[in-house]
């Protein structure tokens, strides 16, 4: 009876006496490489795009006078571009010698660590984020007038018995607490959302590898 391909799989774990075993590993061999070497130029490529868009939004706030929102945006987003630089070297640790099965767990295990890290810097990141941008629009230019500062004599103006908190618009002030907390608070969704944007066909495509070799092992 001719053998089926699982049975086939299974016997190219342990032997490799067959003609047929050698050409189906190496067609997933391949397939393995493949899906890392396109992980691997995407995650550079972003890392590249994120050091540039942190000296754009930088240029771009001064030249609209909110340079607090650019020297903070600057410093965040190569604060991320830093940490990934320094997970994208676990990527050459990898052993490519192994079989595609071990050498995709590996991959897979690398992946979610670092999902993990950037989830949880994520929670710094999109509540600084959003501060930032508050601060750039209250502080204004450096060594000129304070627009927020401002604002707060012209409401007192039209709202004389506005209660202020700090020499700050009370409600305000509370509508900037409650959406920080609650970025800090979603932050994980949101990074999600951002990865799965990015690298969501990849991590899936890696996904549905893995499951084909586990049920062909089975």
């Amino acid at each position: 009876m001719v053998r089926s391909i699982e049975t086939i799989w299974k016997e190219g774990f342990v032997k490799s006496d067959t003609i047929v075993v050698p050409k189906l590993n190496d067609l997933y061999n391949k397939k393995s490489m493949h899906i890392v070497d396109k992980f691997t130029r995407m995650f550079k490529i972003n890392l590249v795009a994120i050091v540039i868009g942190s000296f754009v939004i930088t240029a771009m706030s001064v030249l609209v006078h909110i340079p607090y929102m650019g020297l903070v945006f600057f410093f965040l987003l190569n604060t991320l571009a830093f940490i990934n630089y320094k997970l994208m070297n676990g990527l050459y640790t990898i052993d490519k010698n192994v079989n595609s099965y071990l050498y995709l767990k590996t991959f897979d295990s690398w992946m979610k660590q670092m999902i993990l890290l950037n989830q949880r810097f994520s929670r710094l990141l999109y509540p600084l984020a959003f501060l930032s941008v508050v601060i750039g629009f209250w502080f204004g230019g450096i060594g000129g007038d304070i627009p927020g500062e401002e604002l707060v004599q012209v409401l007192l103006v039209k709202f004389p018995d506005m209660e202020l908190l700090f020499g700050l618009p009370l409600y305000p002030l509370l509508i900037v607490i409650l959406v920080t907390g609650l970025l800090a608070y979603f932050a994980d969704v949101i990074y999600t959302l951002d990865f799965n944007i990015v690298y969501g066909r990849v991590y899936h495509k890696l996904d549905d590898i893995i499951a084909d070799m586990e049920e062909l092992q089975n």
